[in-house]
């Protein structure tokens, strides 16, 4: 990566801020709670993406491109929890809003981050790429669904939490079938998460698709797509 695209004001700013935040007490048991390998400042989520936004407007991006490398630069480098969490809520900046440059920088969050934490922190993001490109993104997700990293599966799946009344329907079905026989916990989860998510907008449908999978659905699935029907 060249280090002059990168925003190193930016990254310094942040940092500094997150250092200054250091929370020991409060570290620990966020890590405990994460079962995380690397170190926790205690610092909490809030605090992260208001820090982020607030350093962001002081040291503008000049560019997509300059974006996409300083988020990068920080999720690589980072050597505390809470960097990861501010390089994620860079992507949430418009600059970066449905850009398909960003696509890979997600795929790289979800596969290295490997946790449910990353993985559903740029979920919405992916959900908006769907929308702004959807024959594109169709097909990725289909792929990813199918994918050997759970991961990248439970992000085929959650990618359209957001979405209401613009669900593609037929996505969902097929990202939820192509993965109804894995017993992996977090991905029982996010099916369940998913149904009961469009259940606000379609509770017909997910009724529906629940009695038409019978025993296919594990009992968390099933419990979490009906928990408001």
């Amino acid at each position: 990566m060249v280090n002059s695209v990168v925003n190193n004001g930016l990254l310094a700013a942040i940092r500094l801020g997150l250092a200054e935040r250091c929370d020991p007490a409060r570290a620990a048991g966020a890590q405990a709670y994460m079962k995380s390998a690397i170190p926790s400042l205690g610092v909490r989520v809030p605090e992260v993406r208001q820090l982020t936004k607030v350093m962001a407007a002081a040291h503008p991006f000049e560019s997509l491109e300059q974006l996409r490398d300083t988020v990068l630069e920080l999720w690589r480098n980072a050597t505390f929890r809470e960097e990861h969490y501010a390089a994620i809520d860079l992507t949430g900046l418009r600059l970066a809003a449905r850009e398909p440059l960003m696509l890979p920088v997600y795929e790289e969050i979800i596969r290295t981050g490997a946790s449910w934490d990353f993985v559903d922190g740029v979920s919405e993001r992916i959900g908006g790429l769907l929308q702004a490109d959807r024959p594109t993104m169709t097909a990725v997700l289909r792929n990813w669904s199918r994918d050997a990293d759970f991961w990248i599966r439970r992000a085929s799946i959650t990618a359209q939490l957001k979405a209401k009344a613009h669900t593609d329907t037929g996505l969902l079905r097929d990202v939820i079938e192509a993965n109804l026989a894995d017993t992996e916990f977090f991905i029982r989860k996010a099916i369940g998460w998913a149904l009961r998510e469009y259940g606000k907008t379609d509770p017909e449908w997910v009724r529906a698709f629940v009695a038409e999978h019978g025993d296919d659905l594990s009992p968390l699935s099933r419990r979490e797509a009906l928990k408001n029907l």
